[in-house]
């Protein structure tokens, strides 16, 4: 039996909503990990935690694939998703291997990604419309997630051999600096390190344009009335 339309649309809404819930559960967890971790292990509660987001994730899949009208084309638009939900560091750690901690890291990070992706229906709902003001939050928003997520990561690989790095609030403040394009400091030892450094300016300078372009927005108008 085919669902109408609005019954379609109000399964991907609940489901849209889990997603950001169960991205915001994992972002949590990850960072309580980093931040209260030794970053040589990964804890039992993390890995539990993880597991839980991505069997979420790949429920979330399979649901809204069989209500999907065109389920071919679902499946081919969304196979991302799937592939990103996997939780492939479990699966690491029930094989009986021992993956070192910055590989493991990594690892852990690729739920993360689809997590990203869930809450791009935030962005979405942002961005919709034509009005400035949801583009500038949008823009906001992008940037404050991956900065922080820059500082988890940068501050889990380089606490232990950056001896210039003393701290989550000094790895927070060395993520800002850097997607301000001012730069700070505290220079990064590892490689992921310094392509973190590399990509934090890049989103930086990505994105100023937008910054630019709401602030003529809002005000090149009102000073054009004010003249008049």
């Amino acid at each position: 039996m085919s669902l109408s339309a609005n019954t379609r649309t109000k399964v991907s809404d609940i489901f849209g909503v889990l997603r950001v819930v169960a991205g915001v559960v994992l972002l949590a967890a990850l960072s309580w990990e980093i931040i209260a971790g030794d970053h040589i292990h990964f804890s039992q509660a993390y890995l539990t935690i993880q597991l839980i987001v991505c069997l979420i994730f790949i429920g979330d899949f399979f649901i809204r694939w069989s209500v999907a009208e065109h389920k071919g084309r679902f499946f081919w638009h969304n196979l991302l998703f799937l592939l990103l939900s996997i939780p492939y560091l479990n699966i690491i750690v029930w094989s009986g291997k021992t993956p070192s901690h910055d590989w493991g890291l990594v690892v852990s990070l690729i739920p993360l990604l689809r997590a990203f992706l869930a809450m791009t229906i935030i962005v979405h709902w942002l961005v919709s419309g034509t009005k400035m003001r949801r583009l500038f939050a949008a823009y906001l928003f992008t940037v404050v997630v991956f900065t922080y997520i820059s500082g988890l990561v940068f501050f889990d690989y380089e606490a232990l051999v950056n001896p210039k790095l003393d701290g989550f609030g000094n790895a927070l403040w060395w993520a800002w600096m850097n997607v301000t394009t001012v730069g700070a400091a505290i220079f990064p030892v590892t490689a992921i390190g310094k392509i973190f450094c590399v990509l934090l300016p890049s989103l930086g300078m990505m994105f100023f344009p937008i910054f630019t372009t709401y602030v003529l927005q809002e005000f090149a108008p009102q000073k054009k009335s004010d003249q008049q």
